[in-house]
């Protein structure tokens, strides 16, 4: 048995992967099998690099960009307090009257990641759908206490302090003004 699961472990990111490959759609919208490669790849690689291409194409594109106030390494330093949280954070949740408390902790440069992300976030946030954020800097990391209207008590549980801390489309506005040198929060 120990046999077969490692065969399918093995076997299965190839089967994956060939799955996407040499599929066109015809002006049906019927796939076809192909065996010619994609013609250039799509990936921008890494999401943060991504996320900085996406970020120095719009500022090409636009002829108002002040290229003077321009600051990729506020936006890269950003995208880095970003992963710290989402992937070397540690979180504990607790219900309070109204709403959840996530205590949010990590380590070394992820603390002050931590405070800058919450503290963000609950100024960005605050009062978006009557959702009232507070964040508290603690010497591990911050406190982010969310209260909702009630019928949003269970959203907010689900989406836990994760989830919460996706919610709204500022990030890629937010992004913008970081790389053009603005202050974000205002």
């Amino acid at each position: 048995m120990r046999h077969v699961l490692a065969l399918l472990m093995l076997t299965w990111p190839v089967a994956i992967y060939a799955q996407g490959l040499g599929h066109e759609h015809s002006s049906h919208g019927v796939q076809q099998q192909t065996n010619s490669p994609p013609s250039s790849p799509a990936q921008h690689g890494q999401s943060a690099f991504a996320a900085i291409q996406e970020i120095v194409e719009i500022l090409e594109k636009d002829p108002d960009t002040n290229w003077s106030q321009v600051n990729i390494n506020a936006l890269r330093y950003h995208l880095v307090d970003m992963s710290n949280v989402t992937l070397s954070s540690v979180v504990a949740e607790k219900p309070v009257e109204g709403g959840q408390q996530f205590s949010v902790s990590g380590n070394g440069p992820v603390v002050g990641s931590i405070q800058r992300m919450l503290t963000a976030h609950a100024v960005t946030m605050n009062g978006i759908n009557g959702w009232t954020f507070r964040a508290a800097s603690t010497g591990n990391g911050a406190t982010l206490t969310v209260f909702v209207p009630a019928q949003d008590i269970a959203k907010l549980r689900t989406l836990g302090f994760y989830g919460v801390m996706t919610r709204g489309m500022h990030h890629q506005e937010h992004h913008l003004r970081l790389a053009r040198g603005a202050n974000p929060h205002h």
